[in-house]
């Protein structure tokens, strides 16, 4: 029996709720409906979700806050598309670095958001097996750290556990599964993004700055990852698979 997508709609607008779901089940897809922060916490706990459709301009828990505490909880793993009104660089990239896995700019076409579900969940189920959410934990280490890839947050020597966006998280599995290999820009946007996401460059140099400051690395030690001056990026650690942790 063929598996039918779901998809979540969190939209404090009704008729774009109401337009988007019935382009939506026209389409083949199922289509929930929540207004707010209550009713979306809701809908993931009574319903199994492929795909949240997040605005962020909404009264009370706005879009960026409830998709950080989404990626700090136990459906971390369902993928998000934001709407903004906003046509600003810096909240896009705000919205990926709290986890968004792609965004569509007010006002959109029904058919563009359609083309973006598609794409970030094909996206999704293409990611190799051991960044796939199982039962087991899968550590990895470098350095002094270990990832947890179930968790999506790293581990320190000490066992204390540091959360990732979801952006964080795929750009160091990136680093991780090619470590010693310079990655350029263009490299790093399509294996962390895919071709369909409409992302910039300088999005790319804010979240490896920002992946450095959890790694603890400085400006100028760059002990994780180097800058190659007009290259890109290199992953300078070793890493081992220290394999499944119950």
């Amino acid at each position: 029996m063929s598996h039918t997508d779901h998809i979540l709609i969190v939209d404090d607008d009704r008729d774009i709720r109401q337009m988007v779901g019935d382009y939506l089940r026209r389409n083949g897809l199922r289509v929930s409906l929540a207004a707010d922060g209550r009713e979306m916490r809701a809908a993931l706990e009574t319903s199994d979700i492929d795909l949240i459709v997040l605005d962020i301009m909404m009264p009370g828990e706005d879009g960026l806050t409830l998709c950080r505490n989404l990626r700090a909880g136990k459906h971390r793993a369902v993928p998000v598309v934001m709407l903004t009104a906003r046509d600003d660089e810096t909240d896009r990239i705000i919205g990926l670095e709290m986890g968004a896995d792609d965004y569509v700019i007010k006002p959109f076409s029904s058919r563009e958001l359609l083309a973006r579900i598609s794409a970030v969940i094909r996206r999704t189920r293409m990611l190799p097996p051991n960044l796939q959410v199982s039962e087991a934990v899968q550590l990895i280490g470098f350095g002094q750290w270990r990832l947890d890839t179930t968790a999506r947050h790293l581990l320190d020597e000490s066992g204390t556990a540091y959360p990732l966006s979801g952006a964080e998280f795929r750009l160091l599995r990136v680093f991780i599964d090619h470590p010693q290999r310079v990655l350029s820009r263009d490299q790093l946007l399509n294996l962390t993004q895919g071709r369909d996401a409409e992302v910039f460059d300088r999005s790319i140099d804010l979240l490896v700055s920002r992946l450095r400051q959890r790694l603890g690395d400085g400006a100028r030690e760059q002990t994780y990852i180097k800058t190659v001056r007009n290259e890109g990026y290199v992953f300078c650690q070793p890493v081992v698979l220290i394999g499944e942790n119950a």
